[in-house]
C-alpha cells in the first residue's frame, strides 16, 4: 500500500513510519524539517511542508491522490512560535478531509482523549473537532486515542520522566498522586499497523492505555529504578509552587520551545492521563514495567536525563553572559575602548567597542529564541575566537591575569559547545 504520514520526524510518527516500512508499505513521510531523517531512513519517500499552511484542499490533492491511507501523527501542545494549534489540528485536517473525497483514502487519526475536565484547553478542542469533523464526513477513519506513550526513545512528557527520575536530592512532584495511564510505542505502531491492514473495524474510535494503574510519583520512580539510581524520596508539592515554572515555561514557548512544562500539560496532569472505561475493543497494550523491561536503560540514558533539566539553564546562562558582556562596557565606553587604542585612534576605537556590545547583545538574545538558537551559538563560538585572536596580537598581557577577559572566555566556550551538542530535540 501507498501510505502517507502526517508528522513522520516526530516521536510517534518515526515508530509509525519504521513499523509500516517493516510491514513492507510503500512510505511517504510529511515533516517540516526532514533533512535528518532523510539521511536515517532513506527508503521512506520524504516531503517537507508545514501542515498548518495547508489550509485548502488544493493543497492536498497532488499529496493523497494515490495514497492508500493517511496516517496523522502530527500534532502540538501549544500555541508558540513553532506551533499553529488552530492551523495544524484542525484546520489542515478539514481540508485534507475535503480532498480526500475524491481518493478516498483510509485516513488513520492519533488524537488524544478528549471529553475529560481539560477538553476546553486549544490542544484538546481541536484534536475533538478535528475527530468529530473526521466521524462527519463518511471516510473510512480509524481514530486512536494513547495515553502517555513511552518507548526506547524519549520527548516531551516521557522525557521528563526521566529527568525528574534521575534528580539527586529527593524528587519534588507536582500532582504526585495523580493517575497516568501508559502505553508502548511499540503498541501504536503497531495498533497503526492493524488499522492499515484492516484488521481494526473501519470507524473504530479508541483509547490505547495499559490496565495497569499508576500514580505519577510511582511512575516516576518506576524511571529511577530503570536508569539504575538508588531509592529517593518523591516530596509532593501543591500546585501553585509550579507556576513560576509554567510561566517561563510558557514564555519559552512563545519563543520556539516545546517543554513539557507548559500550562497545558500541568492543567492535563492535575486531572490524570487515564483512558475511557471499556473503549479499548481487545488491543494488547503492554505495561509501563513491561515497556521498561524490554528496552533496558544505557548509559546514554542517565546523560540524557540529567541534561535534560540542565539544558535550559545552560541556555539561560550564556544568554545572560553575553547579554551582560555587551550591556556592561556601555556604561564606560571610552575605558572599554583602551583595549582597541593599540590599533585605533579613540573615536573609531570607540565605535568599535559599541559595535562589539551590539554584537554581543544581539548573540544573547537570539539565543533565545529555538529557530535562531544554534546559528547563534555558531556565531557566539566564532566571535569567541575572534576575541581571543585578536586579544592575544593585540594585548597579550591578558592571558596572564587569571580574571581578565581572555581567562573567561574559555569557560564560556565550553559551555557553548556542550550546549550546541545536546540543543537537537530529535
Amino acid at each position: 500500500m501507498n501510505i502517507l504520514i502526517l508528522g513522520a520526524t516526530g516521536f510517534i510518527g518515526s515508530a509509525v513510519a519504521a513499523r509500516l516500512l517493516a510491514d513492507g508499505h510503500n512510505v511517504t513521510g510529511l515533516g517540516r524539517n526532514p533533512s535528518r531523517a532523510r539521511l536515517k531512513s532513506p527508503d521512506i519517500k520524504w516531503i517537507a511542508a508545514d501542515l498548518s499552511k495547508m489550509l485548502h484542499a488544493e493543497d492536498w490533492r497532488g499529496l493523497i491522490e494515490d495514497c492508500d491511507a493517511v496516517v496523522n501523527c502530527a500534532g502540538a501542545l501549544q500555541d508558540g512560535l513553532a506551533d499553529d494549534l488552530s492551523g495544524t489540528q484542525h484546520k489542515a485536517m478539514l481540508a485534507l478531509y475535503a480532498a480526500a473525497r475524491d481518493a478516498r483514502p483510509l485516513i488513520v487519526q492519533i488524537s488524544a482523549r478528549t471529553n475529560n475536565a481539560a477538553g476546553d484547553l486549544p490542544f484538546l478542542a481541536t484534536k475533538r473537532h478535528a475527530d468529530e469533523a473526521l466521524a462527519a464526513s463518511g471516510l473510512s477513519h480509524v481514530i486512536l486515542r494513547p495515553a502517555l506513550v513511552l518507548g526506547r526513545n524519549a520527548h516531551g512528557g516521557s522525557a521528563l520522566l526521566r529527568a525528574l527520575a534521575a534528580l539527586p536530592l529527593g524528587i519534588p512532584l507536582v500532582h504526585a498522586a495523580s493517575p497516568v495511564a501508559t502505553v508502548a510505542l511499540d503498541d501504536v505502531a503497531a495498533a497503526v499497523s492493524s488499522a492499515v491492514a484492516g484488521h481494526l473495524p473501519v470507524g473504530t474510535d479508541t483509547d490505547l492505555a495499559s490496565t495497569e494503574q499508576l500514580t505519577l510519583a510511582q511512575l516516576v520512580t518506576l524511571h529511577r529504578q530503570w536508569l539504575g539510581l538508588p531509592n529517593s524520596a518523591v516530596v509532593p508539592l501543591p500546585a501553585i509552587v509550579a507556576k513560576p515554572l509554567t510561566w517561563l515555561a510558557d514564555a519559552a514557548g512563545r519563543l520556539g520551545w516545546r517543554s513539557p512544562l507548559r500550562s497545558t500539560a500541568m492543567t492535563v496532569m492535575a486531572e490524570g492521563i487515564q483512558p475511557t472505561a471499556g473503549a479499548n475493543p481487545g488491543i494488547a497494550v503492554a505495561s509501563a514495567r513491561e515497556t521498561l523491561r524490554v528496552n533496558p536503560a544505557g548509559v546514554q540514558d542517565l546523560w540524557f536525563a540529567r541534561l535534560y533539566l540542565l539544558k535550559p539553564m545552560m541556555i539561560g546562562t550564556l544568554s545572560i553572559f553575553w547579554l551582560l558582556s555587551g550591556f556592561l562596557p556601555l556604561f564606560d565606553v571610552q575605558r572599554a575602548a583602551t583595549h582597541f587604542l593599540p590599533l585605533l585612534q579613540a573615536g573609531p576605537a570607540a565605535l568599535l567597542t559599541v559595535l562589539t556590545c551590539l554584537v554581543d547583545m544581539l548573540l544573547g538574545a537570539a539565543v533565545l529564541v529555538r529557530p535562531l538558537a544554534h546559528r547563534a551559538m555558531r556565531g557566539m563560538l566564532l566571535v569567541s575566537l575572534g576575541y581571543l585572536a585578536g586579544a592575544t596580537i593585540v594585548e597579550p598581557l591578558l592571558w596572564l591575569d587569571p580574571l581578565g577577559p581572555l581567562v573567561k572566555v574559555l569557560p564560556s566556550l565550553l559551555l557553548t559547545l556542550a550546549t550546541l551538542a545536546i540543543l537537537d530535540e530529535r
